[in-house]
């Protein structure tokens, strides 16, 4: 038997055991590596964060104090964003898909590939290590906002460090994907015959790369000033925190993209394989793509139209917001329209991309609110800023995870899931997210401010509300995992191509051999030929 028919998963080399993984530089195995840390830490922030609503489920103190809810509260939110949103799908289903996608063996630079999940271990290690290190964990919120992240006596230092070195991670990720379309493509795949996957992980690679440092230097400033008194951001050694702001959202709004735009990518994917039908508007996908990553560079001062801005600024910032909509409302038109007519297979993947779609879309439109500079100044650090945060980030990158993970699923472990559970899960979670997150919509235009711990009594029926939604959505949540971690290794065993997908992906047996293909495909149709 040769060596490319062994599956990955059975394939012995130099190491065994957990150092055949540890060590490996297989992209799939990488993958792999990156689905079970990731889903780890969602697991950890998941919990964190029903601890909080458990909390804000009646005014006063329920089940923890002031400081430990404003400690949960930076712990959920760096867990989420810096180790499960922002390298999610490209980390997961980049590494494990993109070759197979476009025809190659590997990425260009196997090894370095390995060294980015190292890096995202040891950061991830670092910034977990702030809550039992030093002076207490810290206290200052995700976003690390000076000057009080420059003077509170927690353990600031910990998590700052850990978010730089995951930076690095996503750096060597970007150039990793990038050079690898660039020079790995299957003879005869044109740039405008590559799958709308890979061509999202290309666009959100460039904002890897170009974005990340800004926001490693950031962070270096805020280590330099806690220990050196340079006064950068400390208006008390001549700061000025509103630079601090500025540099942190012209990273932190791109990173946003990192996350959707491969989240976009998974749906592009779904929609024609399970509507049996070529895909609408292939060029407009793929340009789109570019449109929201070139734009998204140029919007970060939205989130700071009450932080003190002049009023040009402010005109611009909110004109660009409300045009940076439109490549995103263009894919949406494009899924829509590649449904009409078709062929529909409802299988779970496509009931996860319509509920993506159908979130994605409230989110936006609650977005164009917060945009709107007479209509902001009345919804900043309300409620109504966490709901239209989560319906964009949980429920994109979320959604689209769950999409995908039910969509490869067969050609990753070579098993069928149950359906029957996987569509209970599907919509106990749904109905859970919404009870969750809309009712934060209500709440904040009420005027419920947001971080903070307690609450008058006005807003206790919609917290009620929503704490129950926590519940019923992890709930949710559980039954999904619990039917596909007993799937992956009871499961019915699965067909190469079990939906009738027409990328490479489904050309070769599930799981995928250690090498991918026997011979090196030559690309002659396009990618979503249905016809």
């Amino acid at each position: 038997m040769s060596q490319t028919s062994v599956s990955y998963l059975e394939y012995q080399g130099k190491y065994k055991g957990i150092l055949g993984w540890i060590l490996s530089t297989d992209h799939k195995r990488i993958g792999l590596l990156y689905l079970y840390t990731i889903v780890s830490f969602f697991l950890v922030g998941a919990t964190l964060g029903l601890l909080m609503k458990l909390e804000l489920i009646a005014p006063g103190r329920t089940i923890m104090d002031a400081q430990t809810y404003n400690a949960f509260f930076t712990l959920h939110g760096i867990t989420m964003i810096f180790l499960v949103v922002i390298p999610g799908i490209p980390a997961i289903f980049g590494n494990f898909f993109l070759p197979i996608m476009i025809g190659a063996k590997d990425v260009s630079f196997p090894r370095l590939n390995l060294l980015s999940w190292w890096l995202y271990v040891i950061g991830a290690a670092i910034a977990i290590s702030s809550q039992f290190l030093g002076s207490g964990p810290p206290d200052t919120g995700w976003t690390f906002y000076a000057p009080y992240s420059l003077r509170v006596p927690t353990n600031v230092l910990s998590a700052v460090l850990g978010a730089f070195v995951l930076g690095f991670s996503s750096i060597l990720t970007g150039i990793n994907f990038i050079t690898t379309m660039h020079r790995m493509k299957a003879p005869g795949m044109k740039w405008m015959k590559m799958p709308l996957f890979p061509w999202s992980l290309y666009a959100t690679g460039w904002i890897q790369i170009l974005a990340t440092p800004i926001i490693g230097i950031t962070l270096l400033m805020i280590v330099a000033e806690r220990l050196f008194k340079i006064g950068f951001f400390d208006p008390s050694l001549g700061g000025d925190p509103l630079l601090y702001q500025h540099l942190f959202w012209i990273y932190s709004h791109p990173a946003v993209y990192i996350m959707i735009l491969p989240a976009m990518g998974v749906i592009s994917e779904i929609i024609p394989t399970f509507a049996r039908k070529t895909i609408f508007g292939y060029s407009a996908i793929v340009i789109s793509s570019f449109g929201i990553a070139f734009i998204g560079y140029f919007v970060w001062g939205h989130h700071m139209f009450a932080a003190g801005m002049s009023a040009r600024s402010l005109w611009f910032f909110s004109l660009l917001t409300f045009i940076v909509a439109i490549p995103s409302a263009i894919k949406v038109f494009n899924w829509v329209a590649t449904l009409y007519k078709g062929s529909i297979n409802v299988q779970t993947p496509l009931y996860w991309a319509l509920s993506f779609i159908f979130v994605f879309l409230i989110g936006g439109l609650s977005g164009l609110f917060l945009g709107s500079l007479a209509v902001d100044v009345h919804l900043t650090d309300t409620a109504f800023v966490v709901g239209h945060f989560h319906f964009i980030v949980f429920g994109g990158m979320g959604y689209a995870f769950m999409a995908a993970i039910h969509y490869w699923f067969p050609k990753i472990y070579g098993r069928m899931y149950d359906k029957s559970w996987a569509n209970t899960g599907w919509l106990i979670f749904f109905m859970g997210f919404l009870a969750l997150y809309f009712t934060m919509f209500y709440l904040g235009m009420k005027g419920q401010p947001r971080r903070t711990y307690d609450y008058f009594e006005e807003y206790h029926s919609g917290n009620i509300i929503s704490s129950l939604g926590a519940i019923v959505m992890l709930f949710g949540l559980a039954i999904i995992i619990i039917n596909l971690v007993r799937s992956a290794r009871h499961g019915e065993k699965a067909p190469a191509d079990p939906w009738g997908g027409k990328t490479l992906e489904w050309t070769i047996p599930s799981p995928p051999p250690i090498e991918n293909f026997e011979e090196i495909p030559e690309i002659t149709h396009d990618p979503y030929d249905y016809k």
